[in-house]
């Protein structure tokens, strides 16, 4: 079976890349995971200070896309870490990738 991996590269205010961290670990992962996010793997990119990444995979686009808006609109999302996480991000992008359950498991380990 496939998946849809996206990887969220997010490139952070600089001196804010231990705070972003604090936050992921303790608030926004945790969320995520209570949404039945499939959380690969999250951390600090070791090329620089100020990038972090969060890699998520789906069953279908269309489960990205309705997962995504579910909770991004809802309300333990926007009272919650909302406010506190933007606040930290300069921008962002993400992309895509169809890949076997391997290929996840193997991002899995390397996250860890």
């Amino acid at each position: 079976m496939h998946k849809f991996v996206e990887i969220r590269a997010y490139n952070l205010e600089p001196g804010t890349r231990d705070e972003f961290d604090r936050l992921m670990r303790a608030e926004c992962v945790p969320l995520l995971r209570q949404w039945q996010v499939d959380v690969v793997a999250f951390r600090a990119s070791p090329h620089d200070t100020s990038s972090y990444y969060l890699i998520r995979a789906y069953d279908s686009l269309t489960q990205r896309i309705e997962s995504q808006d579910a909770f991004y609109s809802s309300a333990d999302w926007k009272q919650g870490p909302r406010e506190a996480v933007l606040a930290l991000i300069e921008h962002y992008t993400s992309v895509v990738i169809e890949m076997d359950e391997a290929m996840v498991a193997g991002l899995r380990r390397a996250g860890q």
